[in-house]
């Protein structure tokens, strides 16, 4: 049953009277092309539509979606936010947006080449040598390009809007290393499982051609073009950027292997991935690093993000960088002012999209009409570090215009001005039911050997609040999914298995970048140091509850026992080290500083982060699956209540062993996977043996130590299994057989031993020498002594101290040797261990002159 028209959304929704909207027309009636939309909006309602954004933010938390807003203080991984309702474009419509778009990158891309060519544009006078040269996106170093590059502009970005002419307008072209067609993909296929019935029928042309397209051109770009698979990297700054997430989710959806700079090296002017102690050949570099930061031999001195030599690589045509370095000269914004005289030389016609008129305040005349008019347009320096990115003049008092002016005058060609429009509304879910938001649309397109391919729509940002114009991330806007909707089924496409990638990440083994071994290795580590704090705590908290009820001696002595180890195991010193009486009276502060505090280093809460910021640096490694559950404990630790620790143990041990679980069930059993496994069986094999000697190393009272073992056989998951072998009560020497010796008990320390001496033999197999390394020796030493134990003689204990001097020195043994072990993997894959070298090949012909 359709809603009454009183209580329709529709019926509800203010347009705003000063600028255009998406879905109605002008005389008030739905748009053709958002009728079945709207049809199906009024039948949702409002409730329902709540419903569908709740699923929605829901499915992108799963997911991992975030985006990183510089200074927020929600911290650093911010949920990223997609309004339920989709923006439409009808196919007639977008077929005409699409060859405007392609002429106009096709443009841009000649821009690119004659200024990194013959330079004809400053030649002739249609751009001024100030607006290239004054801009910090020219590169000097980085003239010429190749001039047998048909499209050097690889990847091509335009913000659009429809202004309230109605038309389309350019407010910003991206050429750099455009951002956003991820997100695009993640808000279609969160769309896409939200409302599946209303995007099946709605039949919106697919995005997974583009990306088709998109690993075509970067293959095409090798400079080994005979070559069949082509290296191809996505360079990163790393887990702090903003886009971080789309980072790794389109290197794991392409196929590609993400790296830092520090992940490759230049040695003879090629560009060399540091992979598992071996350099390999890098064909071409995606890159989502700013230009200048690129190369700090050459571009950028103080960056630490790029690679030295990359700019003389390039130069000399053995690496590919999509987009090239110094792509970045064409978002200066004062190019606009020119671009209808430049296309009028290049196109031989005007452009189909304009842009918004523009000034560049270097010349007089724009300059005393920018002056003039300052409350009415848009001011932005024409490159960076200039001041704020965009400052409108509406939005100023005078004295602030004032100020303004000022600036512009003492470097007037440092500056350009746009005039500013009221861009269309599109009907957005907020508060009270649909409100009009500011929108603008962001066009992909990347470029073929026959012209360029455009995304069918794109990713949509919406201002945060009606009346508001500025719709960037970074402001609080919200994002929208882009409809190009056909008036018939579509063809399926897709680039794996679903349009939104893959459920599991393909397996790179063959390219493991040491920052991905060293947060795998860590993300285990992390994980086990967590699980231990977490199940020592639920021991814990179990004999609190037994001493309370029964009152028993014994059972108070065991509790402090177990809180002396609680502090050795989890480092978290002096806690119950420091005999304090009171605190031993009323252990639970501390106990829950154990499990809650962030700041204090060996708590469930520090490893908790410190395991979450780990896995957000090789989220393009996990699985889908593994990513919910990381969400989960990213969920819970935010969650974390003040009260005494109850069900939340059992909760956060479930989701680790899920965790844990999904790495073995889902991951390649890899060289990656290898470093998961490694730092698993090094920490829990450090823990465990830390645990033992808390508790074992020195012999107790026979009826004291039975509880003392049976609460260190419960937090090891080995009751059940020690009283199938053992009916009795739980003594020192079957216990030892059990949780130490025994290496088919996955909590013991010989079971973890013999995982290791078994990892790093895979590890090694491939290498050259035939001896063992380092690691193998330290670990088989360990395994060895183990083995060779006596559990007789290492429960015998002296008679006067009650020390048991054998068991606390194999112990402490097995400790050093598992450190080192660590220590050395980290020297052998986490750094280079041959440091700098030299950045191209010596010239061993000059001599020396006096």
């Amino acid at each position: 049953m359709s809603a009454s028209p009183e209580t329709t959304l529709l019926s509800r929704y203010q347009r705003l009277s000063d600028q255009p909207d998406e879905m109605f027309a002008a005389n008030g009636q739905v748009r053709t092309t958002w009728q079945y939309l709207a049809d199906a909006l009024d039948a949702l309602g409002v409730d329902n539509l709540r419903q569908r954004h709740t699923q929605a933010r829901r499915l992108l938390r799963e997911r991992g979606v975030t985006y990183n807003v510089y200074g927020d203080p929600q911290g650093q991984e911010r949920s990223w936010d997609l309004d339920p309702i989709p923006v439409l474009i009808g196919s007639d419509e977008w077929a005409q947006v699409e060859g405007a778009l392609q002429r106009r990158a096709e443009l841009f891309n000649l821009i690119l080449k004659d200024i990194y060519g013959p330079q004809e544009l400053l030649q002739r006078g249609l751009l001024p040598a100030e607006v290239i040269y004054g801009h910090g996106g020219f590169l000097r170093p980085c003239h010429p390009y190749d001039p047998d590059l048909a499209h050097p502009l690889t990847i091509y970005a335009a913000d659009l809007a429809r202004t309230d002419n109605g038309r389309l307008h350019v407010v910003g072209d991206r050429t750099q290393s455009p951002s956003g067609a991820g997100y695009a993909l993640e808000n279609r296929v969160v769309m896409s499982r939200a409302m599946p019935s209303l995007y099946r029928e709605s039949h919106v042309h697919r995005l997974a051609l583009f990306f088709q397209n998109l690993r075509a051109s970067l293959a095409a770009l090798a400079p080994n073009r005979g070559q069949d698979e082509p290296s191809v990297v996505v360079l990163t700054p790393g887990p702090l950027n903003e886009t971080y997430f789309e980072h790794s989710f389109l290197a794991s959806y392409l196929g590609y292997t993400l790296v830092e700079g520090g992940d490759l090296t230049v040695r003879d002017g090629r560009v060399w991935l540091r992979s598992m102690g071996r350099l390999e050949p890098v064909d071409v570099i995606l890159r989502r690093l700013d230009d200048d930061y690129c190369d700090a031999l050459e571009l950028r001195g103080d960056s630490l993000l790029g690679v030295p030599g990359l700019t003389e690589a390039a130069r000399r045509g053995n690496v590919a960088l999509a987009n090239p370095l110094g792509a970045g000269v064409l978002e200066n914004p004062a190019l606009h002012a020119f671009l209808p005289g430049v296309a009028q030389h290049f196109l031989g016609r005007e452009l189909d999209l304009p842009t918004l008129p523009t000034w560049w305040c270097g010349d007089p005349d724009s300059l005393d009409h920018v002056l003039a008019h300052l409350d009415e347009l848009v001011v932005k320096p024409i490159g960076p570090g200039s001041g704020p990115a965009t400052l409108f003049g509406s939005a100023m008092d005078a004295s602030a215009r004032d100020a303004l002016a000022q600036r512009i005058r003492r470097a007037p060609h440092r500056f350009a001005a746009q005039q500013q429009a009221r861009f269309s509304s599109v009907p957005t879910l907020g508060e009270q039911g649909l409100e009009p938001r500011a929108a603008t649309l962001r066009t992909f397109l990347v470029g073929r050997p026959d012209g360029y391919a455009v995304m069918p729509g794109g990713l949509t940002r919406i201002a945060p609040a009606p009346g508001e114009l500025n719709a960037s991330n970074q402001a609080g806007g919200v994002s929208k999914d882009t409809w190009v909707v056909a008036s018939e089924p579509v063809r399926e496409v897709s680039l794996m298995s679903t349009e939104g990638g893959m459920d599991t990440p393909m397996d790179r083994s063959a390219a493991l970048p040491p920052a991905a071994t060293e947060n795998l290795f860590w993300m285990a580590r992390y994980a086990e140091r967590a699980e231990h704090g977490l199940r020592l705590l639920r021991v814990i908290q179990r004999l609190q509850r037994t001493a309370q009820d029964y009152r028993d001696p014994l059972d108070q002595q065991c509790l402090q026992t177990l809180l002396m180890a609680l502090s050795r195991v989890t480092d978290t010193r002096p806690g119950f080290l420091a005999g304090d009486p009171a605190l031993l009276a009323d252990p639970m502060p501390e106990l829950r500083s154990v499990l809650r505090d962030p700041g204090r280093v060996g708590t469930v809460a520090f490893n908790l982060q410190a395991m979450l910021a780990a896995s957000h640096a090789v989220r393009d490694r996990l699985s889908q699956d593994t990513w919910r559950v990381i969400g989960n404990i990213r969920t819970r630790l935010a969650d974390g209540g003040d009260g005494d620790p109850g069900p939340e143990l059992d909760d956060a041990i479930t989701l680790l062993a899920a965790l844990r679980g999904l790495q073995d069930d889902t991951m390649v059993h890899s060289q990656a996977w290898s470093f998961l496994e490694l730092g698993r069986c090094i920490e829990r094999g450090l823990l465990t043996s830390s645990l033992l000697r808390a508790t074992m190393s020195t012999a107790l009272d026979p009826r004291l130590e039975s509880r003392v073992l049976e609460a260190v056989l419960s937090h090891l998951e080995s009751v059940n299994a020690y009283r199938r072998q053992h009916h009795q009560v739980a003594q020192a020497r079957p216990v030892l057989d059990l949780v130490l010796l025994h290496e088919r008990n996955p909590r013991s320390v010989g079971y973890q031993l013999a995982r290791l001496k078994a990892a790093l033999q895979a590890l090694n197999s491939g290498a050259h020498d035939s001896g063992l390394s380092t690691e193998e020796r330290l670990v088989l030493e360990a395994h060895t002594a183990l083995q060779l134990s006596d559990a007789d003689r290492l429960t015998r204990a002296d008679a006067a101290s009650g020390h048991r001097p054998a068991l606390d020195q194999l112990l402490a043994r097995n400790g050093r040797l598992l450190d080192r072990t660590a220590r050395r993997l980290a020297e052998s894959y986490f750094s280079d261990p041959r440091g700098p070298r030299q950045l191209t090949a010596a010239n061993t012909d000059l001599q020396e002159t006096s």
